[in-house]
């Protein structure tokens, strides 16, 4: 069976996590500290947090910016449950968009959505490609969106309008009109879960680029404590001699990354321009000359005059098919020893948000490219044997299963 997305994990890899067990230092330490600065060269964002997941970035930046109940915050409905969960933790209400046809969120469907409770968006890069962003960072600077801004805290106060808080979970080292993902909203996040293409097993980062009248180095230092409990310092901090006593200033939350999972994280973003999205780019090359030629494939942008892709999942998708069809496809390709998925099942199709009432019919294109999709494997080791394989069971199911209903 071909695997949809293994980790890579070879001798470099081993030995950093090893190097790091025999150092005596475990948890957050200098090798997150390292990464931090390495990731904020690599993005050129103006500081960077790393934690323990995206999620918990995601959710440290809307306790940050003060998002509440009474607060709504704009969300793709095409996306993975962390990016409207963490709304929910905060108590306030996601109100979701639909998407165009490239998976990422819609900027007209986003400017019908905002009203006086709107504190953040939230756009999302779908399978590494960069979402519209400077149409994003427009929209919000609009005169009369940002007079119908309802600032409820200090924070919301000093920025004077909607955050732009960026899910680039899938995203690193994608580019939208030659910059990185990371420098281009005010806050970006980073995933580096196992199935990511920079994995640290689990783990995250903040990259933070607010105006210039918001103190980066402060910032940090705020999220850093509430990422630890509200402690005022961290273990690295405290194992100086006589620097133990600190203080909790807020009740915080265990968010932090340690030192294992960024010795992962260095090795991988040293090698990831030359290496990584090298590699990856080449499985996207394959697949879209192979599929091309059909007259049923819907090869998914990852290569545009703006935008060049983090190469992330290749979501391809089959004209015409609705949702019974995909999953007798998908069927079939498992059968014949691929492993494949679906990147997203849209968040209004699922018992929790049914519950609260959205409707999957408000959001028909984000409809139509799920039950359309299948999403293929992509990762370091696939060989080009597996690709011509992963195209041969493809075909062979669609084309089986099209041409004898």
């Amino acid at each position: 069976m071909i695997p949809f997305s293994p980790p890579r994990i070879d001798q470099k890899i081993i030995d950093a996590v090893v190097d790091t067990l025999q150092s005596g230092w475990i948890t957050t330490g200098p090798k997150t500290k390292l990464f931090e600065q390495n990731l904020c060269e690599y993005t050129s964002a103006k500081k960077v947090l790393c934690v323990s997941s995206a999620s918990a970035g995601l959710e440290l930046a809307l306790r940050w910016f003060g998002v509440q109940e009474g607060d709504e915050v704009i969300v793709p409905a095409y996306t993975y449950a962390a990016s409207a969960n963490v709304i929910i933790h905060c108590g306030a209400k996601p109100v979701f968009v639909d998407s165009g046809k490239d998976l990422n969120v819609l900027v007209e469907d986003i400017k019908q959505k905002i009203t006086s409770k709107t504190k953040v968006i939230i756009p999302v890069d779908i399978a590494g490609f960069p979402c519209d962003y400077d149409e994003i960072n427009a929209l919000v600077k609009q005169q009369e969106i940002r007079a119908n801004f309802n600032a409820r805290t200090k924070e919301q106060e000093k920025l004077g309008r909607i955050l732009i808080l960026s899910d680039a979970a899938h995203s690193l080292g994608a580019i939208y009109k030659g910059k990185k993902i990371g420098s281009l909203t005010d806050i970006t996040v980073f995933s580096f879960h196992a199935v990511k293409n920079l994995t640290t097993a689990e783990g995250g980062a903040l990259c933070f680029n607010l105006p210039d009248f918001f103190n980066h180095d402060d910032l940090y230092k705020q999220l850093n404590t509430k990422s630890l409990h509200g402690q005022t310092k961290d273990a690295l901090s405290k194992m100086q001699i006589g620097n133990w006593q600190y203080d909790i200033v807020e009740a915080g939350y265990k968010f932090n990354m340690t030192d294992i999972q960024a010795a992962m994280g260095l090795v991988e973003l040293e090698r990831y321009d030359r290496d990584m999205l090298v590699k990856r780019k080449s499985i996207f090359d394959f697949y879209n000359i192979h599929f091309s030629s059909t007259d049923w494939a819907i090869i998914p942008e990852y290569e545009t005059e703006e935008k060049t892709s983090s190469y992330h999942v290749f979501t391809l998708r089959i004209k015409g098919i609705n949702e019974e069809i995909r999953n007798q496809i998908m069927q079939q390709i498992f059968q014949d020893g691929v492993s494949v998925n679906v990147h997203f099942i849209p968040l209004p199709k699922m018992t929790y948000y049914k519950s609260l009432g959205y409707k999957m019919g408000d959001y028909p294109q984000a409809f139509n490219n799920y039950e359309q999709l299948i999403s293929l494997p992509v990762f370091y080791d696939l060989s080009e044997k597996q690709m011509q394989k992963i195209v041969e069971v493809v075909k062979n199911a669609v084309e089986s299963i099209l041409f004898n209903r």
